[in-house]
């Protein structure tokens, strides 16, 4: 490929130049250079449109839509038709962050044959930039193979949650022996070609040992502070989620100004302030 078709790194990962999509090579650029970088959520074009105004890098369209969007208890019941049309507004609404899509429950466990079918429904009908898949060695042939494909992979190890029936809940994964495993999980995801790896509820120290440990990104969530990236669900992070979780920090409460916002629309229409007449045709 020529020096002119090649991407050339951004110097900034987090609110750099907006002149392109930002690409798994960015990402491995900001860890070596040692810069932090947020990640978010998003479901929807208004709100990918905000993130990505906001200069945040990377936009995950997770499972937890399941929950956050279609009001279900956990990951399992989300499917890939469900995910596709979220995927593809989250696409159009942004125009740097990188896309990243997650293939749900059921969706890749089966094959590597299977994990490349469902990816490329999110890369072909809904224009997902890389896909994520959750475990360890079990599903290294499914990432080799998406890779092979030409496929971005972003891995997840921890707690995942769409194998929280058989981790016995939503508990803190990787103490004691269990820390080495996750360690062998990590270098192997690395070796298979993964881009990156999410750490979701681990010791903090087993979180810094993973990412000094491999030359790719780890992304934290409840996680320390020692990995190279930090993602939260936006509706957690917003104020929305009535008990989020411990490693959940609040920036702002707007379950608390949608309600206030309601609210004054109601008394307004019920007094019958509105629509006054600036807001009315003639």
């Amino acid at each position: 490929m020529s020096s002119s078709t090649t991407p050339t790194p951004t110097t900034t990962l987090y609110g750099g130049a907006a002149g392109r999509r930002v690409t798994v090579r960015d990402l491995a650029a900001a860890k070596e250079r040692g810069e932090r970088w947020p990640m978010v959520t998003a479901y929807d074009a208004m709100t990918a449109r905000v993130f990505d105004a906001a200069g945040i890098p990377v936009l995950l369209v997770g499972d937890s839509a399941a929950m956050v969007v279609y009001g279900y208890d956990s990951t399992l019941p989300v499917t890939v038709d469900d995910l596709l049309p979220l995927t593809a507004a989250v696409v159009r609404g942004s125009s740097r962050a990188l896309v990243v899509a997650d293939l749900p429950f059921g969706s890749y466990q089966a094959s590597p044959a299977q994990a490349l079918e469902s990816a490329a429904r999110f890369m072909k009908e809904a224009g997902a930039h890389a896909v994520k898949l959750e475990g360890g060695r079990r599903i290294l042939a499914q990432v080799e193979a998406l890779v092979s494909a030409g496929v971005p992979v972003m891995a997840h190890l921890g707690l995942t949650p769409q194998s929280v029936n058989v981790l016995g809940g939503y508990r803190v994964q990787g103490r004691g022996q269990s820390g080495d495993e996750l360690m062998a999980d990590a270098k192997d995801l690395e070796r298979a070609g993964a881009f990156s790896v999410v750490l979701e509820c681990v010791p903090a120290e087993l979180a810094h040992r993973v990412t000094t440990s491999l030359a790719i990104p780890t992304i934290g969530i409840g996680a320390g502070a020692h990995t190279d990236a930090q993602v939260l669900v936006w509706q957690d992070l917003m104020g929305l989620t009535p008990r989020p979780a411990k490693f959940v920090k609040r920036y702002a409460d707007l379950a608390g100004d949608l309600d206030r916002a309601a609210r004054a629309f109601a008394a307004d229409v019920t007094s019958g302030a509105f629509p006054a007449p600036e807001h009315t045709y003639s």
